[in-house]
């Protein structure tokens, strides 16, 4: 057995058990497991463990071994969201698209506005030096429009809702709104980079290009690619399924967006009706949910310290999370309501879009990377992270109450790429 295996051997499942553990006792007050996992990848970083026992973290988990279980955790963030890209029926939205558009649109443009009128505060205190003022308050601005597509999803998964007409809703509000951000973000890196806007436009009509592309051109040849395959073997359809997720989130990497957003697109595109595809999402989803998808939690968790956290920033934090929550929520309420929506529908939407998680803090790691942000800053930004998605569930359960539009279907007629579990 190599030497270089031997750590990953450790790491795996001190992570793994770890996110059981999180997710099952945050299920006791109501939340999500995605939240215990979050939490658990913290309390395994320099915020807990790293600041107590310094040498056991570095035994556990060294430095070795985070390139391995981040990339393993990637890869089962991607297979996740392909999942819900395979459920999702987007004939579910009926005369719904102008609203989808106008709630993503307002939910990206007023937290910006308000969020580049609180950088300006801000910059005088934590923009770090030879930082220009336009450039940092671009990035606080589009940090601040960002919703979680994933941890959305998982959210939604955990409470049944990824196929009710409110998880359909908001799911496709999240993936246009975080299209939005992710090309938002490129244009913000390229002007701290001495690079131009243009880059971001390009960015823009190659990630629509390549959308359409899938839809509208792929799927039929790809039904009836796995048609031919399923008569062959289900292994080659998981096969093709594995590979075409990965190639797709290759592309959108490659064109600027995030990879996470090529695997939903390839969901998407691929035909769910096909019984071989059923049994093939089946099997990828007995690996990436309990096995994979935890270390892509606890990877980001790593990556944060709260220990960092200054004395006597508090009130800047709290003026932090006061913008982020009445930018994103008042965004997409007001535009619910403008579209029709009744005040109920209106307020989980924007419930759910308010939700940050990862997508967030992985932003946030950017503006660190690039030296846009300073670490106090980061670290304020990382408590409003966690906040936002911590209270998603808990407020959405009140706002839902027992609307038929916002609960659970019976899953045991309806299939599920997601079990109600999780």
């Amino acid at each position: 057995m190599s030497d270089p295996l031997l750590p990953v051997l450790l790491a795996v499942p001190v992570m793994v058990l770890a996110c059981q553990a999180g997710g099952r006792a945050v299920r006791l007050l109501g939340q999500p497991p995605v939240i215990g996992e979050i939490l658990a990848g913290i309390l395994l970083g320099p915020s807990l463990l790293g600041w107590l026992a310094p040498s056991v973290q570095q035994h556990v988990l060294p430095p070795s071994v985070l390139p391995i279980t981040s990339a393993l955790g990637n890869l089962g963030l991607l297979a996740f969201l392909f999942l819900i890209g395979l459920e999702l029926d987007l004939r579910s939205l009926g005369t719904t698209r102008g609203s989808v558009a106008a709630v993503s649109l307002s939910g990206v443009l007023l937290p910006m506005v308000l969020g580049a009128a609180l950088a300006s505060a801000l910059y005088p205190h934590f923009a770090p030096d030879g930082v220009g003022r336009l450039p940092f308050t671009l990035f606080v601005a589009v940090a601040l429009s960002i919703t979680a597509f994933p941890v959305l999803a998982r959210i939604l998964a955990d409470r049944g809702l990824e196929t009710t007409p409110l998880g359909a809703f908001a799911l496709a509000c999240a993936a246009t709104d975080d299209a939005l951000a992710w090309c938002l973000l490129t244009a913000v890196v390229a002007l701290s980079t001495s690079g131009t806007v243009l880059s971001a436009l390009t960015t823009l009509a190659l990630t629509v290009v390549f959308a359409v592309g899938l839809i509208v051109v792929l799927r039929p040849l790809l039904r009836a690619l796995l048609e031919r395959a399923s008569r062959t073997s289900d292994d080659l359809v998981l096969v093709l399924l594995f590979a075409g997720l990965c190639l797709s989130a290759c592309t959108t990497d490659q064109i600027g967006v995030h990879p996470a957003f090529g695997a939903f697109l390839f969901g998407v595109t691929a035909p769910c009706g096909l019984t071989a595809v059923e049994r093939s999402a089946a099997r990828i989803r007995a690996v990436v949910l309990p096995l994979l998808l935890p270390l892509f939690f606890v990877d980001t968790g790593l990556h944060t310290d709260f220990s960092a956290l200054p004395a006597g920033q508090w009130g800047w934090g709290a003026a932090t999370l006061a913008v982020a929550v009445i930018g994103k929520w008042g965004g997409a309420v007001g535009a619910a309501r403008l579209t029709g929506s009744d005040w109920r529908w209106s307020a989980a939407v924007g419930t759910l879009m308010n939700c940050r998680g990862l997508t967030e803090l992985v932003v946030l790691g950017i503006g660190l990377q690039t030296g846009v942000i300073s670490e106090p800053l980061f670290t304020l930004l990382v408590v409003m992270t966690v906040i936002t998605t911590a209270a998603t569930a808990p407020i959405l359960r009140r706002v839902a109450g027992d609307d038929p539009r916002m609960t659970s279907p019976d899953r045991t007629t309806i299939p599920s790429a997601i079990p109600p579990g999780r």
